[in-house]
């Protein structure tokens, strides 16, 4: 099996998380991607906002019943921070003979030496990184080489040039604080999210 794990605090989940995850799902062939709402990120504590429950609430939304798509609770589960390597320690001993690829932006790789344990990491998946495509078609290099700038030690410089891969996506200009803007000043999100994730966000009084 090929199992696709997209982790991220999903606050709120948009459709470029959305088209993203469908473009991974292509592009690697794989037969799962599960969703993992993150419980606190060591590196972006201070900027969840929604709690967890309504980030996987909005997840479990986004996916919808697209057979392709699941989610996860692990990290939500688990006391403390998230760190990536407890939670791809989970799935490889959930799904040990699974190939197993974590999807990232390329903009989240520029602080990977900073991670918990990346050579380990590196071990029990492969690094699906999330690089908008270039007019052409293809990826812009210029994501691959600001990734790979990010690592200064060679070994692990070499270790993740080995355990990853670039998976081409559509230019999507959107952020999920910009949708939390919107919703603090009133304005609409239709068409930012799933009408299922603006129903939720407006019943439960999010982001005001």
């Amino acid at each position: 099996m090929r199992l696709g794990i997209f982790g991220g605090t999903f606050d709120p989940p948009h459709v470029g998380h959305l088209l993203a995850a469908s473009d991974a799902f292509e592009h690697l062939a794989l037969d799962r991607l599960v969703f993992v709402p993150a419980a606190v990120q060591p590196l972006k504590s201070h900027r969840s906002t929604a709690s967890g429950e309504d980030r996987m609430a909005m997840v479990g939304l986004t996916a919808g019943s697209d057979p392709r798509f699941e989610t996860n609770a692990v990290e939500l589960d688990r006391e403390g921070l998230s760190y990536t390597v407890d939670t791809l320690g989970e799935f490889a001993r959930q799904h040990p003979t699974a190939d197993r690829y974590f999807l990232v932006g390329a903009d989240v790789l520029a602080t990977f030496a900073q991670w918990r344990d990346p050579r380990t990491v590196l071990e029990v998946a492969t690094l699906a990184v999330l690089t908008r495509r270039s007019d052409s078609g293809s990826a812009d290099a210029v994501d691959r080489t600001a990734v790979d700038a990010s690592v200064q030690d060679g070994a692990l410089h070499a270790e993740l040039s080995r355990r990853s891969t670039v998976v081409p996506t559509r230019r999507i200009d959107l952020s999920s604080t910009e949708i939390r803007d919107r919703v603090r000043t009133g304005r609409s999100i239709r068409g930012f999210v799933t009408d299922a994730v603006a129903e939720y966000i407006s019943s439960h009084g999010l982001y005001r």
